[in-house]
């Protein structure tokens, strides 16, 4: 286990494992929903969810297939409630209605790294005016009773407002905050700056997350030592390996970690699609949609990338079961794990497969934390 885990005392809720750091599953648009929570928890839950970010406007309303994430939340686990936005009173309005919904607390993004987000000002935009966030960070204090947090990046095109963020975040007593260890404009290409998320640590009078590239339960350790932080906050490797959150606490109590093998991942496959069914989706719009969740998990199944080749060409629900079972099903041989890294050179290609995705913009690349 990390040593040196910050101290709780915060009224945080308790964590799954008493004495361990904590584990999060990161906001994601498009991707945390009630099915994908639900999926998660199935393989072992985080000890908190986030949801994806309610879209806070004049003419906005709480998003109801966001609210479904709380509402309906049967997993036990914790769900906080992330916004975006900029208007202060707008804020505040949407913050005190999600307060009737049993959230854990109210979550203000600072990080969205996606170019039509932080255009508008909002997100990891807002990093450009420390001024600007400081009176969002006074209104929401104001009028939220409970837990308040914040999920940042350690900058917009540099790191120049780190500590002014992290001084407004403990002037107006924020109770939990996650640092992803890029700026807005690094996005996802660069090394992650863990140096900055112990600056994070040693700065704040809260507890800190650590998030960014926390692709195992090895690097989840090893992380924690380097920044001391109370935790860590997983995004699309929880996507990739839905198992992490559970190898995370047996790694940080020192037991034998599990390692699934790739017939575990069809399950797991077949599991996410029956779960993620709309109803009126067409099949070859679902089976695109899924497209989004495998990018990630085929960096763990073949070195060659033999599975992304395969399932990025499938249109239709038998074409993609019958690739699932060519592939991850071994048939008179030992059974091949599933690897807890990505395979170096794997690349996930997660953009929307859908012309009108595409036109919308809509890519985990840019909007998964």
């Amino acid at each position: 286990m990390p040593a040196s885990v910050p101290s709780l005392a915060t009224g945080l809720p308790p964590p799954l494992a008493q004495g361990q750091p904590l584990t999060a599953l990161a906001p994601m648009q498009d991707v945390t929903d009630l099915a994908f929570m639900r999926v998660i928890a199935h393989y072992g839950a985080p000890d908190y969810f986030f949801t994806e970010f309610f879209r806070v406007h004049a003419q906005s309303q709480p998003e109801r297939h966001i609210l479904r994430s709380i509402d309906e939340n049967t997993t036990g686990r914790p769900v906080f409630a992330q916004l975006i936005g900029e208007d202060i009173g707008h804020l505040a309005r949407t913050a005190t209605a999600l307060l009737t919904h049993n959230v854990a607390g109210i979550d203000l993004n600072l990080g969205c790294p996606a170019p039509k987000v932080y255009k508008k000002n909002v997100g990891g935009g807002l990093l450009r005016d420390p001024k600007r966030v400081g009176e969002i960070l006074a209104t929401l204090r104001a009028a939220i009773p409970g837990r308040f947090t914040v999920k940042m990046r350690i900058g917009f095109d540099d790191t120049a407002p780190f500590e002014r963020i992290l001084d407004l975040v403990n002037e107006h007593r924020v109770d939990l905050l996650s640092v992803h260890g890029r700026t807005v404009k690094e996005m996802y290409r660069s090394e992650v700056h863990y140096d900055f998320i112990a600056r994070a640590v040693t700065r704040a009078h809260c507890p800190v997350l650590a998030n960014g590239n926390i692709i195992s339960p090895g690097r989840a350790a090893t992380v924690l030592a380097e920044t001391r932080a109370a935790g860590v906050m997983i995004g699309r490797h929880a996507i990739r390996n839905p198992w992490i959150f559970r190898q995370c606490r047996e790694t940080f109590s020192g037991v034998s970690v599990f390692c699934p093998t790739l017939s575990d991942v069809r399950e797991y496959i077949e599991r996410l699609y029956y779960a993620t069914q709309t109803s009126g989706l067409p099949e070859r719009a679902h089976v695109n949609k899924m497209k989004k969740y495998l990018n990630f998990v085929g960096q763990s199944v073949d070195a060659a990338g033999e599975f992304l080749h395969d399932m990025r060409r499938d249109e239709t629900e038998t074409e993609l079961f019958a690739i699932c079972d060519r592939h991850l099903l071994i048939h008179g041989a030992a059974e091949r794990n599933f690897s807890l890294d990505p395979y170096p050179g794997v690349i996930a290609r997660p953009n929307c497969e859908t012309p009108a995705g595409a036109a919308n913009g809509c890519s985990l690349e840019t909007v998964t934390a």
